[in-house]
């Protein structure tokens, strides 16, 4: 059945705005027949989108309880729940462990040097009085650290971290903390529902490669991550949540991993192939798909909204789910995104 209501150029006249990603200017809020956050809700749930979803229509919800006390801070840094200092790093724009100075040189020293935060004692309602979600858009919490081997390395620093996966004295540890680190986020997600009843869903972080390949093996992955995984994202299914994933490096080999561990959308880096990636899976997980690469101040408007419609065409695919990546934005212009909008509009209208 075809969608009621046609295309109407009104639809591209910028209402407001929200903040661009990684300091970029802001992205228009159009006239859309429904609201951003409507057309993702039937982007996932119904796989039946009223047009292809971009960056500009879903922000992160930032919540200092999660940031100071288990993420990574701000420029001052912080000192986690866990005792763990991270030092802000201005070159790269984010927080670090101190190198060289592990809370654990042994996986098996976890199940006594680690405790859990009691989350229960945290001023939750002061914090969601001050912290609201735009309706209008899709809203996301980033669990950056994540709880399997980001978390392990922060504990344990990169390469002892990477040594505990795969030593037998030392795997039965790290697989009894991923049953504690899983169960804790489960407890999150429930206070975050609980709280937050705006909020549409969770950007679990684990980044599991380097610039060109993963950090570990398939066999290690499905051992030790991929049943942790999945227990999280179908916790977060049953509130009626959204669960994607951050993952950084190349790891488009480990795909599959992230299919079975129930997310429902990943955005790979640039070092990945997500056009081959979106034809491969698109129909399993939804690819954040990075438009090819254009000289914005040598391109015409008309061509790169040519572009626009030509990526549009090649990613609204019968039963699969693409959004555009935010790590092309630096392509992703005004005209850019009108050429999408417009014929993603159209072909979604006509498919129904």
């Amino acid at each position: 059945m075809n969608r009621p209501i046609p295309f109407s150029k009104t639809e591209l006249t910028p209402i407001d705005s929200i903040p661009g990603f990684f300091g970029r200017p802001a992205l228009p809020i159009f006239n859309t027949p429904l609201s951003a956050r409507e057309n993702y809700n039937a982007f996932y749930w119904e796989r039946r989108p009223w047009w292809l979803p971009a960056p500009s229509e879903g922000t992160m919800l930032i919540d200092p309880l999660y940031n100071d006390r288990l993420g990574r801070g701000g420029p001052d840094g912080t000192t986690d729940s866990f005792g763990i200092e991270w030092e802000y790093i201005a070159s790269a724009g984010g927080s670090i462990v101190r190198p060289g100075e592990p809370f654990v040189r042994d996986a098996n020293e976890l199940k006594d040097k680690i405790k859990f935060p009691d989350i229960d004692s945290w001023d939750w309602a002061k914090t969601a009085a001050e912290t609201k979600c735009d309706s209008r858009i899709l809203t996301t919490i980033s669990f950056v650290n994540g709880f399997w081997f980001e978390r392990l390395i922060s504990f344990m620093d990169f390469a002892p971290a990477a040594m505990a996966l795969i030593d037998d004295e030392q795997s039965d540890a790290v697989a009894a903390f991923f049953d504690e680190s899983t169960a804790f986020a489960c407890k999150l997600v429930d206070k975050y529902c609980e709280y937050f009843p705006g909020l549409d869903g969770f950007d679990i972080h684990d980044d599991w490669g380097a610039q060109k390949a993963p950090f570990f093996s398939e066999s290690v992955a499905y051992e030790l991550f991929v049943p942790h995984m999945k227990q999280l994202t179908d916790h977060i299914h049953s509130k009626g949540r959204v669960v994607t994933l951050h993952s950084c490096g190349h790891v488009e080999d480990r795909v599959k991993c992230f299919i079975d561990g129930g997310f429902d959308a990943w955005t790979p880096q640039a070092m990945n192939d997500t056009h081959r990636l979106y034809d491969e899976v698109g129909d399993k997980i939804a690819i954040a798909v990075i438009p090819e690469k254009f000289d914005p101040a040598t391109t015409s408007p008309e061509k790169q909204r040519e572009l626009g419609m030509a990526f549009a065409e090649k990613f609204t695919q019968p039963r699969k789910l693409a959004t555009v990546s935010y790590y092309g934005g630096d392509y992703f212009t005004p005209a850019f995104h009108e050429g999408l909008y417009e014929k993603s509009r159209e072909i979604y209208r006509l498919r129904g």
